[in-house]
């Protein structure tokens, strides 16, 4: 018995402030402006993307006291922006992360609903946690969760959020716009939920949303974060692409659903993605080394090194050997932030293989800081990048991939007019949608009620 073939799900992610975009290059614009959102969501939908994201900072990042370079140009909030965007797109899914420490359920899902509404059913949360007290000093309630407490909170936030999302019932809201009123037998019910993390109650002000409720997305890795993933979430960011790695996590994941009563088609599996295009997959190689270099400059890679190393390695040559120092551990005093900060758990075990690894391949700093920072997965002309792609969907390492731009915001147009062209060839992407909402795009059923309304129509 064959196997079917799968059909390939793809976003975008505007990448904003990270070491993921050269800035050096001429076509390179604003992060900030709306014509530079508005450009790069219209790429999407023409090349029919499920859905655009965007990630949020909630604090600007620092590095020995001073903003880091990447944070200059600031982080526009997500909600507005997808709000915006909902008005000049018509079918593309809007995902944004919004985090669960630092706000409360009934105004995250009021936003969202909203935002549902807005967009006639294209909303998606990307639910995250927080570990930075760093960046909880610039909320009321601020401070250090342990890791189970934030998930036990996200858990405890979701599902009162759910519970809002689902109060109201009742028939289709209908709009007479000869009477300008409302015609609709829905109500809003009451909604109730106590525990350690909350205790609110009342009736929710946003009606039903045209999708049930928005996607759920979630991006942990840890062992808790894949159990969080696999009961409560539509999809899950990853950041295992390769064959391998990506099959294990596929797998991995996957294999978690039973004990929550869901099938493998009820979580999608979706890693970062970036790709470097070129006429051959020669001419794509050396494109990509240029870029690597633009990304890693000598500075930033000295501000990679001082993030694992937890102190001043300014005077480093970025030219020369790994430091024969070992890295400071504790608190990371030298770069704040959570964005900028990478987690390594054992901070002296990490210097030790990079040791080995520049030493065995003869790197320089600068070259070590390229190889263990890279996220170049796909690589080479249309047609390599197009078979790669379908490989690792149709081998379940994946089903499909959030692409990562290295230029924004005409990065992804490239990608749009060349590969998924060839996709479509294949017959593992759609060549029209095919549904309105963004759990229509994605194949997700909508959530079972025993009553619901409908998208309001309002002609």
């Amino acid at each position: 018995m064959h196997k079917p073939i799968k059909q390939i799900h793809l976003a975008a992610h505007f990448p904003g402030v990270n070491n993921t975009t050269v800035w050096s290059d001429p076509s390179s614009g604003s992060h900030i402006e709306f014509d530079s959102f508005v450009r790069f969501a219209q790429t999407a939908e023409r090349g029919k993307f499920d859905f655009m994201f965007l990630a949020e900072g909630l604090r600007l990042r620092e590095q020995g006291g001073e903003i880091y370079d990447l944070d200059v140009v600031g982080r526009p909030d997500t909600f507005t922006v997808l709000a915006a965007l909902a008005a000049v797109t018509e079918h593309l899914g809007l995902a944004g992360t919004i985090n669960s420490t630092f706000n409360e359920p009934y105004e995250v899902a009021r936003q969202f609903a909203t935002l549902d509404h807005l967009s006639a059913g294209r909303a998606a949360w990307n639910v995250v946690t927080s570990w930075d007290a760093f960046t909880g000093e610039n909320f009321r309630r601020g401070g250090f969760l342990a890791e189970d407490q934030r998930y036990e909170r996200a858990e405890s936030f979701l599902s009162a959020a759910r519970a809002l999302f689902d109060s109201w019932r009742g028939d289709e809201v209908v709009a007479d716009k000869d009477r300008g009123v409302f015609s609709s037998d829905a109500r809003a019910g009451t909604f109730a939920h106590q525990d350690a993390h909350f205790d609110i109650s009342g009736r929710f002000n946003v009606p039903r949303s045209p999708q049930g409720r928005p996607v759920i997305f979630q991006a942990g890795d840890s062992d808790r974060g894949r159990e969080f993933a696999a009961s409560s979430a539509d999809a899950i960011f990853s950041r295992h692409g390769t064959l391998t790695e990506g099959q294990t996590f596929f797998g991995d994941v996957k294999r978690r659903l039973a004990k929550y009563g869901r099938r493998h088609d009820e979580l999608l599996i979706l890693p970062a993605a970036t790709f470097v295009l070129g006429d051959t997959d020669a001419e794509a190689a050396d494109i990509a080394h240029d870029v690597r270099l633009a990304q890693v400059s000598p500075a930033t890679a000295i501000k990679f090194l001082e993030q694992l190393w937890n102190r001043d390695l300014s005077d480093h040559d970025p030219d020369g050997p790994l430091p024969t120092v070992d890295p400071i551990v504790g608190e990371n005093t030298i770069a704040r932030g959570r964005a900028s900060v990478r987690m390594y758990r054992d901070p002296v075990a990490t210097a030790n293989e990079w040791r080995a690894r520049a030493e065995a391949q003869q790197l320089t700093t600068r070259e070590l800081i390229i190889e263990v920072t890279g996220r170049q997965n796909f690589i080479g002309s249309a047609d390599t990048v197009a078979e790669s792609i379908n490989h690792l969907v149709q081998s379940d390492a994946s089903d499909g991939f959030i692409l990562v731009p290295h230029v924004t915001p005409g990065g992804l147009d490239p990608f749009v007019e060349k590969v998924v062209p060839l996709l479509q060839e294949r017959g593992v992407f759609r060549e029209e949608y095919g549904g309105r909402t963004l759990r229509d795009h994605l194949g997700l059923k909508h959530p079972d009620l025993a009553s619901s309304i409908s998208r309001l129509d309002v002609g």
